[in-house]
């Protein structure tokens, strides 16, 4: 029993044996856990893994392995059944059918609507236009289609849910991925600005020999390492959108933690707001204010951002357009104060650039960043290590 995931976890490189596989086994037969996804989750967590380095990889072979068994429907309770949620059959649309659907209205609207309607509705609905469900073309639920909506569980399909009403769990990115990235770390190299600091702990052979045949004597001289003194910001979207292009970005942000040694990283979901993070497992409970990096980083300090910019306009544009939480302010007013402070700052997009166009919210992200959006390809980031090192007026 559990076999393939024993399997899996070994071909991740957690070494996983077979007196764990067992003791899990026997635990389970003991019933030391209640019997829900979540126990057997943390049981199996603490049985397997002994190097908290590897918590991550962890996380990713049980969500492959046991895909759909873990599910948390809301942040919070609330009294929607969850059977209600369970996606039926996707609804296919042609284009002209889609093109006919009109949106409910603005963010008010929609939500005040969808306020009203978990008032009114009494049963589960499947297909439609109106009522929370599956597979149809109202504004709530999921398994449909609706230009602008509000998700309530499930997965995303079409990308253009305005809210998305559950629980998601996101993976710290992996730094310690080599394969793959040394043509990354060769692009990362035009991002350089070589300086000597720190102490003198490197022998200067050419200033010895010179010093020896002046002084007639053995003259030792040392000298600082030579460092990249380039200081890098990385901002780095995950969840949702995103998790097509983990390996990627696991690529970029290993060949990025080798080249640059004045490196800093937090976590952002879709658009930056006034809180981002170093841990995804903490990004409730352990959040940096965005205020405290503006003032913590000195302006010479180069930033990447690296998102799809898929998202809700609503995220960029209004208060309260978070997805997860209610922003006090828009996610283009923290975009601007970051693009303000530092002057030397680019966007990597993992998305082709030929699908740009088609996202409102792409548009309206480009123009904030000036233009500075480049594809996360080799010839991507040189463009962008080429703007970075361009001298800031």
């Amino acid at each position: 029993m559990f076999l393939a995931f024993l399997d899996e976890l070994r071909a991740a490189g957690i070494p996983a044996s077979l007196k764990e596989h067992l003791t899990l086994l026997e635990a389970l037969d003991a019933d030391v856990i209640e019997q829900t996804p979540e126990a057997f989750y943390y049981l199996a967590r603490a049985t397997y893994v002994k190097d908290e380095g590897l918590l991550d990889r962890f996380d990713q072979v049980f969500q492959k392995v046991f895909r759909g068994v873990l599910t948390d429907y809301g942040q919070d309770a609330v009294d929607i059944p969850e059977d209600w949620l369970k996606a039926v059959a996707e609804k296919f649309l042609s284009p002209e059918e889609m093109a006919k659907i009109e949106s409910l209205g603005d963010w008010d609207e929609i939500m005040e609507t969808l306020k009203k309607r978990l008032e009114e509705q009494q049963g589960r609905h499947q297909g439609g236009n109106k009522w929370i469900g599956t597979g149809g073309t109202s504004p709530f639920g999921n398994g449909g289609y609706n230009p602008e909506g509000v998700r309530i569980g499930g997965e995303s399909r079409h990308k253009r849910a305005i809210k998305v009403w559950e629980k998601r769990e996101f993976a710290n990115l992996d730094n310690t991925r080599e394969l793959g990235t040394r043509n990354i770390k060769m692009a990362l190299r035009r991002l350089r600005r070589f300086a000597r600091e720190g102490a003198a702990d490197e022998l200067d052979l050419d200033a010895t020999i010179r010093g020896t045949a002046r002084q007639g004597f053995l003259d030792i001289q040392m000298r600082p390492e030579k460092r990249n003194a380039v200081k890098l910001l990385l901002f780095l979207d995950v969840g949702g959108s995103m998790d097509p292009h983990v390996k990627l970005c696991e690529e970029l942000f290993s060949a990025a933690t080798a080249e640059f040694k004045n490196l800093e990283f937090f976590y952002f979901h879709n658009c930056l707001y006034e809180g981002v993070w170093k841990e995804n497992r903490r990004r409730w409970s352990e959040r940096t204010p965005t205020w405290d990096i503006l003032h913590k980083y000195g302006h010479d300090y180069k930033i990447v951002f690296v998102g799809d910019a898929a998202m809700s306009p609503y995220e960029i544009s209004h208060p309260g357009g978070s997805v997860e939480h209610v922003n006090e302010e828009a996610g283009q007013v923290w975009l601007g104060r970051v693009t303000h402070t530092y002057p030397a700052c680019v966007w990597l997009n993992p998305e082709p650039r030929r699908m740009w166009d088609y996202s409102q919210s792409n548009k309206m992200i480009r123009q904030l960043m000036n233009d500075r959006m480049y594809p996360l390809t080799l010839d991507g980031l040189d463009d962008a290590m080429r703007e970075l090192s361009r001298k800031q007026g």
